[in-house]
């Protein structure tokens, strides 16, 4: 007994793909930036230097003085020409309570006492060195600074994207195919 044959004949599909690739374009548009720097707050304090020019010793070395001085200095002179004075009369008293001793105790008086001492001659106009009296205090200076913080404002914007997809086309250039014959005819040719 023969079986019939069964013949196959295939055709596969074929596909077309055409491809069109996306595009993505980023954009970033920059910040706003804003800073502003205020001034530092700066106080500044200063005391005044003081200069003391003292004269009056230069002045009293020429005989300029105020009268108070001088009425100090004609007392003192007073009290030192009356303690001379009486110095000297207790010592002319001693000297005449010894006279029955001998010597001429009053021609000598006389003599010592009627010839003045000699006047001495300087240059009363040029005041003793260091005289004129001189101070210096110097200013003070305090400066104090107070910095200030900067103000930074920032305004960030957003990235511009375009984007433009891909495409996938397909076509189907072979559509697929499967035919399928009996044969009857035997391996020899017969007719089953």
């Amino acid at each position: 007994m023969q079986i019939p044959r069964l013949l196959m004949q295939q055709t596969y599909a074929k596909l077309q793909m055409s491809t069109t690739p996306s595009r993505q374009e980023v954009e970033q548009p920059r910040a706003d930036l804003e800073i502003q720097q205020p001034r530092a707050v700066m106080n500044m304090t200063r005391t005044p230097s003081k200069l003391t020019i003292d004269q009056t010793e230069a002045f009293a070395d020429m005989d300029i003085k105020s009268i108070f001085r001088r009425s100090e200095e004609w007392a003192a002179e007073g009290k030192r020409a009356v303690g001379e004075g009486m110095g000297r009369r207790a010592e002319e008293g001693s000297e005449l309570i010894k006279i029955e001793n001998g010597g001429n105790a009053i021609a000598e008086f006389a003599k010592i006492n009627g010839t003045p001492p000699a006047k001495q001659f300087t240059i009363g106009v040029i005041p003793s060195f260091f005289s004129v009296k001189i101070h210096y205090q110097p200013s003070e200076l305090q400066i104090d600074v107070e910095p200030q913080k900067a103000i930074i404002e920032a305004t960030p914007h957003k990235p511009i994207v375009n984007y433009q997809p891909g495409k996938v086309n397909i076509d189907m250039l072979q559509y697929p195919d499967l035919k399928i014959e009996v044969d009857e005819t035997g391996q020899n040719g017969d007719k089953v």
